[in-house]
Parts: C-alpha cells; sequence; structure tokens
C-alpha cells in the first residue's frame, strides 16, 4: 500500500474515532498493528492527535476565546475553566507516573486493546438502555465533584481501547448528566488532555522523532482535521436522539475482529 494512501487512512481514523467512544489510540494501534505500519519515533501517529483537537479549537473557537477574555469577570465562566482543570488534574497525575508503562506495555500488547474495545462495547451498551433521569443538562454548570469524578473515569483510557471519550461520557452518565452534555464536556476536556499528551510525548520522544516525512504528516494531520471536524459538528445531535448503541456495536465488531486477527496471525 502507498504510504501517502497510508497516512491519509490513518489521519481519517484518528480524526473519525478521537471524539466518539470507540478509542482511536485503539484503532490507530490495532490498523498500524495489522498493516505492518509505525512511523519513526511514532512521529506521524503523536503529530496528526493534534488535527483533531484544532478541530475542536474552530468549532468552539468563540466560546473558547470568550472563556479566555472574561474569565476574570464571568463568575460562570471561570466555574467552568475550574472544572475543567479539576477533571483534568486525574490525568496529569496517573499518565505523568505511569507514562513508561502505558506506553511500553499496554501500547505494545494488541490483546489488551482488542479486550478492552469489546468490555467497553457491551458497558456503553448498559450505559444506553440505563434507566435513569438526568439531573445535569449543561456542560457548563456540573458540581465540582461531578467534574472531578469525571476527570477520574477519564484515565481508564490510559488502557488503549478503552477511549477517553468513552470514560468521560459513560462517567457522565453514571453521575446523572444526559448524553448532550456528557458528550460536550468530552469534547472540551479533549483540550487540555489531549493537548498535554501530545506535548509530553514530542518531549520525551524528541531524541528520536524524525520528520523526514514531513508529506506524509502533513497528510494525515489535514485528514485527521478534516474528519474531526466532521464528526464533532454532528456527533451531538446525533447522540441526543439515537444515543451510543452503534458506537457500542462497532467496538464489539473491532474487538472481535482483532482477536481473530491475532490467533490467525499468532499475535497473541
Amino acid at each position: 500500500m502507498a504510504d501517502w494512501l497510508i497516512a491519509i487512512i490513518m489521519g481519517i481514523v484518528e480524526g473519525l474515532t478521537e471524539f466518539i467512544p470507540v478509542s482511536s489510540t485503539g484503532h490507530l494501534l490495532l490498523l498500524g498493528h495489522f498493516i505492518g505500519f509505525e512511523s519513526k519515533g511514532k512521529t506521524f501517529e503523536i503529530v496528526i492527535q493534534l488535527g483533531a483537537l484544532l478541530a475542536i479549537i474552530s468549532l468552539y473557537f468563540r466560546k473558547l476565546w470568550y472563556l479566555a477574555i472574561q474569565w476574570r469577570n464571568d463568575e460562570e465562566a471561570r466555574r467552568f475553566l475550574i472544572g475543567l482543570l479539576v477533571a483534568f488534574a486525574p490525568a496529569v497525575v496517573i499518565g505523568f507516573t505511569a507514562y513508561g508503562f502505558i506506553k511500553n506495555v499496554l501500547f505494545e500488547t494488541p490483546l489488551v486493546i482488542c479486550v478492552a474495545l469489546i468490555v467497553g462495547g457491551f458497558l456503553l451498551l448498559w450505559l444506553d438502555r440505563m434507566k435513569k433521569v438526568p439531573v445535569y443538562l449543561d456542560a457548563d454548570k456540573f458540581p465540582i465533584r461531578v467534574y472531578f469524578l469525571i476527570g477520574l473515569a477519564q484515565c481508564m483510557a490510559m488502557i488503549p481501547g478503552v477511549s477517553r471519550s468513552g470514560a468521560t461520557i459513560a462517567g457522565g452518565l453514571l453521575l446523572g448528566t444526559n448524553k448532550r452534555a456528557a458528550a460536550e464536556f468530552s469534547f472540551f476536556l479533549a483540550l487540555p488532555t489531549m493537548g498535554s499528551a501530545v506535548f509530553f510525548d514530542l518531549f520525551k520522544n524528541r531524541a528520536n522523532l524524525n520528520f523526514d516525512d514531513i508529506g506524509l504528516i502533513v497528510i494525515g494531520f489535514v485528514t485527521a482535521f478534516l474528519a474531526g471536524l466532521l464528526v464533532v459538528r454532528f456527533l451531538l445531535d446525533f447522540v441526543s436522539k439515537r444515543g451510543f448503541g452503534l458506537f457500542a456495536w462497532w467496538r464489539i465488531i473491532v474487538g472481535v475482529a482483532g482477536l481473530i486477527g491475532l490467533a490467525v496471525t499468532g499475535g497473541f
């Protein structure tokens, strides 16, 4: 397969899966494993995540700009920013202390990814059918306790295949948010979480970074941005009307297909 085509496919997969509860990391790692793709120093895989992140920034730019300039004067804006920081804090602590184990063990074990995809799929199905009246309908107005607990739930996504958005959405639903608010807060929490993870990855791998294939990196970045833009633009309305069942079954199918692939290729 041509390198440019691999770059497009990987970029589309990153953008389409980053903000829906199916695990972009799990998809990229499994895809790379089965097609035999891995860039030098994982530069490609790290940088294209910024394309997906840019999609969030572009769509929510007006709100982000308002938060940036009005947080001192607007108590509600200041409270939401504090909530974001509180939710982000657990990922900083656990991600920093367990970085080596996550990258060198969990990320190198496709079996873990497949099992996490399947288990997470069944959990999403259960949550989607759970009869619970939501208490919190606005992502800007969760109690600080709820922000913190959603942040703790997000840390489960350090296991590849769990899904960062899936963990935060599941945490929100269990804590009494509605589906739309849970998904929207997951978007905002992606900004500090993904941003810091990408730049920390770049720093930790700085000695091995290789930009010789800058053309492929640009292709992957742009396709991840465009695919992410499409997902973020339509996801909130989709989950509000149809829930997460489609994503749950997709996780299960991909996880089972991955297990079959590992069995056939002797990858266990």
